[in-house]
């Protein structure tokens, strides 16, 4: 059995984070799914800006898309490029999506990040988006921004899924749990089925450790610091972990579940290593638990397959976490500064993929026009 279809026995579920015309075309995401039961795919606009921005596997659909829509927008022009990708996906997955009754299968679609903090705007551009790929399991991805919460309870109420995006800190991901379920309890007052809707809740990883080593390296800490290096981000996910068990057997959350909602799982997103001198595993080995799932890129992806350990970590140690985050506020290294600050570098670094995506797609109308 392949290692990353066997995280499936301990409960939790392997999507790529990879999307592009031709692996799709070339059979390249079945493959996955039958040899290492891959459930789910997730995009972004830096992974869209290298799909569509370079190469030509995109221009035949461009120019016919220019012929029939003279004058179209860039917008435009992407939201026909990337639906085209995502249904494709989506279509691929969607005989998982029938076999786990909605559990899994999904594909996920994000919202422009220059709505991150435009909650109307997200709202309206998560309906639009869903109308227009037409899948049930699709995710609309809703960043996890002050302006996100509102608008992640509000889309979830409309019975659309939702992936919710850079969440980096604790607090941050307790209040898009809680959207998530006000969005449910919406839905149940008016009388409104919850059993086949889904979200979940991507928490960033790597970005943590790539953050705080740097301090540590700088010298904030002092020697001391140095044994908090590579644990600083396993740690907290440890903790967002434990707390999510804890809610599941709340009053409020088990009330939904007597009505068939369904959990919202937390997903380890940024899960390749940034700093070579650590196990190119490392994010996978150590977050395994039930009721989560895992976006891995496809080189991380490889090296897992080829020699990753299979174990119910995630739930390990959780005094030790404690003990990990505790050191690092004794020792000053800020780790709510630093979560904040990558919540603004993450919506700053997909906008800055999106400008260039645009940009390279009105870059090619000339010449397919």
């Amino acid at each position: 059995m392949s290692l990353l279809k066997d995280l499936g026995s301990h409960g939790q579920a392997v999507w790529l984070d990879f999307v592009d015309r031709k692996f799709l075309a070339d059979g390249g995401l079945q493959k996955l799914v039958d040899a290492d039961g891959l459930t789910g795919v997730t995009s972004n606009p830096s992974i869209f800006e290298k799909a569509m921005g370079h190469g030509d596997a995109y221009d035949a659909d461009l120019a016919a898309f220019d012929k029939a829509n003279p004058g179209a927008s860039a917008m435009a022009r992407y939201e026909h490029l990337a639906i085209g990708d995502i249904r494709t996906a989506a279509d691929t997955l969607r005989p998982v999506y029938d076999r786990l009754d909605a559990k899994d299968g999904y594909v996920s679609l994000e919202v422009s990040p220059y709505l991150a903090n435009d909650t109307d705007g997200t709202i309206a551009e998560a309906a639009k988006l869903w109308g227009e790929v037409d899948r049930p399991n699709l995710m609309i991805k809703i960043p996890g921004t002050p302006a996100g919460v509102p608008a992640i309870a509000a889309t979830i109420a409309a019975g659309i899924n939702v992936n919710v995006t850079l969440l980096f800190s604790i607090s941050a991901y307790q209040a898009v749990a809680l959207a998530y379920v006000e969005g449910l309890e919406a839905r149940v007052a008016r009388g409104e089925a919850i059993d086949r809707i889904a979200s979940v809740a991507s928490f960033f990883v790597s970005r943590i450790d790539a953050k705080i080593d740097d301090k540590i390296d700088a010298g904030v800490g002092g020697d001391d610091a140095k044994a908090l290096k590579g644990k600083v981000a396993i740690a907290n996910a440890k903790l967002a972990y434990d707390w999510y068990r804890d809610f599941a057997k709340s009053a409020r959350w088990q009330a939904l579940a007597a009505k068939g909602a369904q959990p919202q799982r937390l997903l380890w997103a940024s899960t390749g290593t940034k700093n070579p001198d650590y196990p190119d595993t490392l994010y996978l080995d150590t977050l395994i638990g039930a009721e989560t799932v895992n976006t891995v890129p496809p080189k991380t992806m490889d090296a897992f397959r080829d020699h990753g350990t299979v174990a119910d970590t995630l739930g390990a140690d959780i005094a030790g976490a404690r003990h990990v985050i505790s050191e690092a506020e004794r020792l000053g290294l800020d780790l709510d500064g630093v979560t904040d600050t990558l919540v603004e570098e993450g919506v700053g670094s997909f906008s800055k993929a999106f400008d260039d995506l645009l940009g390279a797609i009105a870059a090619k109308q000339p010449a397919t026009a």
